[in-house]
């Protein structure tokens, strides 16, 4: 392999931690929107929170302002994987597949690159994911880290909890990266005879790829974030006893359907609007960090 292979790998990474750290405030009221109303689960039964500026300031209020970033380290470990493999694997198979003369560069080749970089470095990181979530929905009444977080889920759930929900992740960040990246490069492209290849192109491009993804995605992200919400503790014998696992959905299809009958087709929108408040900031960091880095180095 040539100089050129590892530089997308570290580049993706780097930037996808520094708009991690830019944007989670509003990743966390986001997961914790989805997840209430849920009819079957009376602790989220009642809806908390108005929306996404009400959830920020009952979380600042109550909890403190420290809350907003609680999972901010399961988030950048996942970044530090997921980022660097899918932006790595995305810019490079495209270039080997565009080397090897399959063809030109197209939108077709750039969704089938997308759709493989995604679904791959999301099945990797969702251990990273599923900690996230569990420690954004806690907040700061759990008072737990990382680390005893991980151990929780292991001891209670075995190694499959931090699998839960892998297919619904790896379907939304196919689906994510299927819009993503083929809309930003498409859009750069042809707005590169307008603004060339500036900050300027790098922002309108991300921003339009970034509402894309939000609408493709946000009903297979409530499906996610509630199924790796849920608890499932392992059964245990002790004392002649026997645990009943506490969990609301038996799988993805399951959740899709319960979801509809129970709340109607607008619950898979849930925090649809701090989705796309964080896609659009986040995006136009990482690509404009990403597009720095390829010039600086």
């Amino acid at each position: 392999m040539g100089e050129r292979d590892w530089r997308p790998f570290v580049y993706g990474g780097l930037a996808s931690c520094v708009a991690e750290f830019g944007t989670f405030p509003i990743d966390l009221t986001k997961t914790r929107l989805q997840v209430q109303g849920q009819k079957l689960d009376k602790a989220h039964a009642k809806l908390k929170y108005r929306g996404m500026v009400d959830c920020f300031l009952q979380v600042t209020r109550q909890e403190g302002f420290h809350a907003l970033y609680s999972g901010i380290w399961p988030a950048v470990l996942r970044q530090a994987t997921y980022g660097t493999i899918k932006f790595g694997t995305y810019y490079s198979l495209k270039e080997i597949l565009i080397q090897k003369n399959y063809g030109k560069e197209s939108v077709g080749l750039n969704v089938c690159c997308a759709v493989t970089a995604g679904a791959v470095s999301s099945a990797i990181a969702n251990p990273t994911d599923v900690l996230k979530v569990r420690m954004q929905i806690g907040g700061t009444h759990t008072n737990i880290g990382l680390v005893a977080c991980f151990k929780n889920v292991y001891m209670q759930e075995g190694i499959s909890g931090l699998w839960r929900g892998v297919s619904p992740t790896a379907q939304r960040a196919a689906v994510i990266a299927a819009v993503e990246l083929p809309v930003y490069d498409f859009c750069k492209s042809h707005l590169m005879t307008a603004f060339g290849d500036k900050v300027t192109n790098h922002f309108i491009s991300s921003v339009i790829a970034s509402l894309g993804s939000a609408i493709a995605s946000t009903p297979i992200d409530v499906v996610r974030t509630r199924l790796m919400n849920q608890i499932h503790i392992k059964p245990s014998s002790s004392d002649g006893i026997i645990s009943t696992p506490s969990h609301i959905y038996k799988g993805t299809i399951d959740c899709f359907l319960r979801t509809f009958k129970n709340e109607g087709f607008w619950a898979f929108y849930k925090g649809f609007i701090p989705t796309w408040v964080r896609m659009g900031p986040w995006n136009i960091i990482f690509f404009i960090t990403y597009e720095q880095l390829k010039k600086v180095y």
